[in-house]
């Protein structure tokens, strides 16, 4: 993402390429839905699986790049059952007095390699709280998984534009 000698949509194409090979987005997607995949006829929860990975990639890439200077430490990990494991990190920012923040990996193997499916800043899990915000947007909306779907999709083009 820092090199320069690539245009804009280049270093978003590698960026998304080098996401998606680390993370499980259709897991966290799923998951996201909560109660609502469970009734959402199945057109509906592919077309959000896609919405979702088109926001996560803007949303991450956005987060990114105010972090170029940050390096991140690992501290240790735990795991929770075979495949499933907690790996520690601390973010340190050589530019700051702040302390490093914690950031957590929840890494799963049970695919045959590992990947992602959860990152915590600060004992915050994204998942969860991304879950607990689109069940709230449903329940506002007659749990209607289209509407969220034009919702993600509305916030992944403002998170692509240009600052």
């Amino acid at each position: 993402m820092a090199d320069k000698k690539l245009s804009l949509t280049q270093r978003r194409d590698q960026f998304e390429t080098l996401l998606l090979g680390l993370v499980d987005v259709r897991r966290i997607a799923l998951f996201t839905l909560g109660q609502y995949r469970r009734t959402a006829p199945p057109d509906d929860v592919e077309a959000f699986v896609n919405a979702f990975k088109n926001y996560a990639t803007a949303a991450y890439q956005s987060y990114f790049t105010k972090y170029t200077d940050q390096t991140l430490k690992v501290t240790g990990s735990t795991q929770r059952s075979p495949t499933d494991y907690i790996v520690q990190t601390l973010l340190v920012d050589p530019n700051s007095s702040q302390p490093p923040a914690e950031v957590d990996f929840r890494v799963r193997t049970d695919t045959g390699k590992p990947v992602l499916v959860d990152v915590a800043y600060q004992g915050i899990w994204l998942s969860l709280e991304q879950r607990d915000q689109f069940v709230a947007f449903l329940g506002q909306n007659n749990g209607n998984v289209r509407t969220l779907i034009a919702h993600l999709s509305e916030l992944a083009v403002n998170l692509a534009k240009p600052t």
